[in-house]
């Protein structure tokens, strides 16, 4: 590294390292500001609140270091193209693939961290936070429910197209794990109902490896829908049924509060079911790929934005990035309704947005002198 490789690096780190602390303030308040009141009536102590940020904060950093990489860049080529530093280093022959050759590095290393952070950190943090909000909930409500009602989900539906079989619950309790009102209907290959199990209660038996039903009974059909048998039972274990509750539970929440490898299985699901019901997982799911190439492309246009801006205050560099981040918002909504509408697929809706700030790049790159 020569004498302006260190310079620039020492002005632009210093930056970026400040605003990714001022970023994690702005991370503490959005995750105190969601989810502070219900964590608050449930009980947590302030070591629990404490413990809660720590393990929320990661699952937005992959999402805030492409906002801060351009908003530093911009800040810091716009100070220097306002000094003349550019501008001189120019003049002495140097071009702008040399002159910004180690931010590209420092861009590439950015998108291993943003690697990292989506294959390891992020998965570990949504669903471990999610974990601990729903824990002290439990206990919160253990005080003034009963246990089956406890982190109760309410008219639980579920479909698994393979074996034909239709599951629907009143309730489900996370916490005991148990489904009340449970009714499980099996169908043959026309979808005329064969088998229906109804029980008081139903959960799996990780031990067994089997679903276990409680005080019901099971009918049989005939083709044309005839009630041929009816076998009541205290206790019965149906080990050819083998859906997971886990997944059905992951289905009542939003796609953006759900980890990777968790869109990843209910992809792989609702693509069986009903395709279009695994748009919006899909969406979020490529959408955390097309990120981890953000930092390079957020690097592409940031060098010609700023080099080829006006000497102003350097602070305008931060109202483009307001300005470029908007843009990149309405391209990602726009191509995320397009996908629903599965006028394209999932998987190039995701890489849309990138797309077109690349195409944005190109087009600065080809101005700029």
């Amino acid at each position: 590294m020569n004498t302006f490789d260190r310079h620039l690096l020492r002005e632009w780190l210093s930056i970026l390292v400040l605003l990714l602390v001022l970023a994690c303030g702005l991370l503490l308040v959005q995750v105190m500001y969601d989810d502070f009141r219900d964590l608050h009536e449930a009980g947590a102590r302030p070591r629990d609140l404490g413990l809660y940020v720590l393990v929320a904060i990661p699952s937005f950093l992959a999402q805030t270091l492409p906002i801060v990489l351009l908003v530093s860049l911009l800040f810091v080529l716009g100070k220097l193209h306002k000094a003349n530093e550019l501008t001189a280093m120019r003049a002495a022959g140097v071009g702008y693939g040399r002159l910004m050759a180690p931010v590209w590095v420092v861009g590439v290393l950015c998108c291993g961290i943003s690697y990292w952070l989506n294959s390891y950190v992020v998965p570990h943090s949504v669903e471990s936070s999610r974990v601990m909000k729903e824990s002290l909930q439990f206990k919160k409500q253990a005080e003034s429910v009963a246990e089956d009602r406890i982190g109760a989900v309410f008219s639980v539906g579920f479909d698994n197209p393979y074996p034909r079989r239709m599951w629907f619950f009143n309730r489900y309790s996370k916490f005991t794990q148990k489904a009340y009102g449970a009714s499980v209907t099996e169908m043959d290959v026309k979808g005329r109902e064969t088998n229906q199990i109804v029980a008081s209660q139903a959960w799996y038996d990780d031990a067994q490896h089997a679903w276990v039903f409680k005080d019901g009974r099971e009918m049989g059909f005939d083709p044309d829908g005839t009630n041929s048998s009816t076998v009541p039972f205290k206790l019965r274990v149906y080990p050819r049924f083998q859906e997971d509750p886990r997944l059905m539970m992951l289905l009542s929440l939003r796609p953006v509060d759900l980890s990777s490898p968790e869109l990843h299985e209910l992809m792989d699901y609702l693509a069986r079911e009903n395709r279009a019901k695994s748009i919006p997982y899909a969406v979020s799911f490529y959408a955390q790929i097309a990120d981890i190439v953000g930092p390079l492309i957020v690097i592409a246009i940031a060098i010609p934005f700023a080099a080829a801006g006006v000497r102003t205050n350097p602070a305008v560099g931060v109202s483009k990035s307001i300005g470029l981040f908007f843009l990149f918002i309405v391209l990602k909504n726009l191509a995320a309704s397009l996908a629903t509408q599965q006028i394209v697929d999932p998987a190039i809706a995701a890489w849309l947005p990138n797309l077109g700030m690349t195409g944005l790049a190109v087009y600065l790159f080809a101005r700029l002198r």
